[in-house]
């Protein structure tokens, strides 16, 4: 499938790269992203401390991911580093260059439901939709966990409704999961009652996506699961404040603690 960002990646940025050929003073990779363009990691960037045989930390072959230190847009050269980048950061790069891959594949079902040359469908949608979403995955993902949201999002065209089904048979909408516990108590004879509404106007905040699991008088997880993260830390507080409101209001006392 063409590559439709721009030619050179930027300074700073993570790529995903393959090595094609090493030698004794750095590696020459192709840059999987931007059509196999060539870069270099010199024997300096390709891990912290003295490194006496590369191939004891890159082969030929490989999938790498590195981060982008020079740029001569003049001679088209571009040199990385493998020691500028930590673990959590090439994981997060390469599930984000699987996710794109799976997406461009999805792109082709869309465009041979409309009876559509994958180009052509680029050309239509694809290019529009990365420069919207900064990724096709990332179209895709909210045409799956937000449907409205993308129909209103100024699309237009017949293409929509066939990307829309596509990406609810193929994705599954994104989720985060958030918590924290309550500590609510009642003195009086009605104590039990008491908690229990506190817990119940906390639940009710949002049923389907709030759960109260019990941890041990007088401690309450809240469990709130959404598909972004604001919005479900917004809802954990308004859960948290409704239970402790509630406790507070039938002469019983709370407190709230993030996890």
């Amino acid at each position: 499938m063409a590559d439709f960002r721009q030619k050179l990646p930027e300074e700073g940025e993570f790529v995903v790269a393959t090595v094609r050929s090493i030698r004794n003073f750095g590696a020459v990779v192709t840059l999987d992203e931007y059509g196999g363009r060539e870069a270099f990691i010199h024997l300096s960037e390709v891990a912290t401390g003295w490194v006496k045989y590369i191939r004891d930390y890159i082969r030929e072959g490989q999938k790498i991911v590195g981060r982008v230190i020079h740029l001569d847009h003049d001679k088209g050269q571009v040199d990385l580093s493998l020691k500028r980048i930590n673990e959590h950061q090439r994981r997060e790069k390469l599930q984000a260059f699987k996710n794109e891959q799976r997406a461009q594949k999805l792109v082709g079902v869309v465009a041979k439901g409309l009876k559509m040359e994958v180009p052509q469908a680029m050309a239509t949608f694809g290019g529009p939709l990365l420069e919207r979403y900064g990724s096709l995955f990332n179209a895709f993902e909210t045409a799956s966990s937000d449907p409205g949201r993308f129909a209103a999002d100024g699309l237009k065209g017949a293409w929509v409704e066939a990307f829309l089904k596509v990406a609810q048979e193929n994705i599954s909408p994104p989720h985060v999961q958030i918590s924290g516990v309550l500590e609510v108590s009642h003195p009086g004879p009605t104590g039990v009652e008491a908690v229990r509404e506190a817990l119940l106007a906390a639940e009710g905040a949002s049923p389907k996506a709030i759960e109260i699991q019990y941890v041990g008088a007088p401690r309450y997880r809240v469990v709130v699961t959404g598909s972004q993260y604001k919005p479900t830390e917004e809802l954990l507080k308004r859960a948290s404040d409704l239970a402790l409101g509630k406790i507070k209001a039938l002469g019983g006392k709370g407190t709230f603690t993030h996890l």
